[in-house]
Parts: structure tokens; C-alpha cells; sequence
């Protein structure tokens, strides 16, 4: 199982940013799809998830509104659409998948299998 996380760089304040989760050796409809991110030294932070299924979609309150967690099952790829990026927004992003048939967790430890990372840099 592959999870390449990509779409990352350097944006301004304000801007956007699509990542993307390619995913290979598991199919992402059957599974939940999350992404982390993390700050160097500090822990990593739940940002948004995709269940299974249903497609049901979370995000934590700091990025409510502003970013969209979406899924094409024909790629099976999972992007985070990030509007409106702020400075603390800046971190190395992830993107793991739980599963099969398993719901979103805001915790790091459930998830079973995670990609490299992409570094997300907001700042004028």
C-alpha cells in the first residue's frame, strides 16, 4: 500500500492550495481517508476526513469553511482543497487511510497506513 501525498509549496496569506492522496494497493471508497498535519516538534493534528461509504466529511473547527475534503474514486485519489491560508495553516501535511469499512478518527494511533508528507508554507 502507497499513500503519495503532493500539492504543496509556498502560498501567500489568503491564497489556495489543492493536495492530493494518490493512493495504490487499496481501494479508496473502502476506506477513510484523513489528513494530518504537523509542525516541527509537535504532534500530528487532525485536519479533515472522508468515512467510507457514505462519504461523510469532518473537519476540525480551524478549518471549517475553508477546506473541502473530496474523493475520486476512478483516480483513487483524495484531495484537501485549503482556501483562504493563513500563516498557521504552515506544516508538513499527511494523508493516511483506516480501514476497510472503518469511520474517521481525529486521533493519529487508528490509522493503518500513511503517505510521505507535503510541505504546506503560508507566508507573505
Amino acid at each position: 500500500v502507497q499513500l503519495q501525498a503532493s500539492g504543496g509549496g509556498l502560498v501567500q496569506p489568503g491564497g489556495s492550495l489543492r493536495l492530493s492522496c494518490a493512493v495504490s494497493g487499496l481501494t479508496v471508497g473502502n476506506y477513510a481517508i484523513g489528513w494530518f498535519r504537523q509542525v516541527s516538534g509537535g504532534e500530528r493534528k487532525f485536519v479533515a476526513c472522508i468515512t467510507s461509504g457514505d462519504d461523510s466529511t469532518y473537519y476540525r473547527d480551524s478549518v471549517k469553511g475553508r477546506t473541502t475534503i473530496s474523493r475520486d474514486n476512478a483516480k483513487n485519489t483524495v484531495y484537501l482543497q485549503i482556501d483562504s491560508l493563513k500563516s498557521e495553516d504552515t506544516a508538513v501535511y499527511f494523508c493516511a487511510a483506516r480501514g476497510p469499512w472503518k469511520v474517521c478518527e481525529v486521533s493519529a494511533g487508528p490509522y493503518d497506513y500513511w503517505g510521505q508528507g507535503t510541505q504546506v508554507t503560508v507566508s507573505s
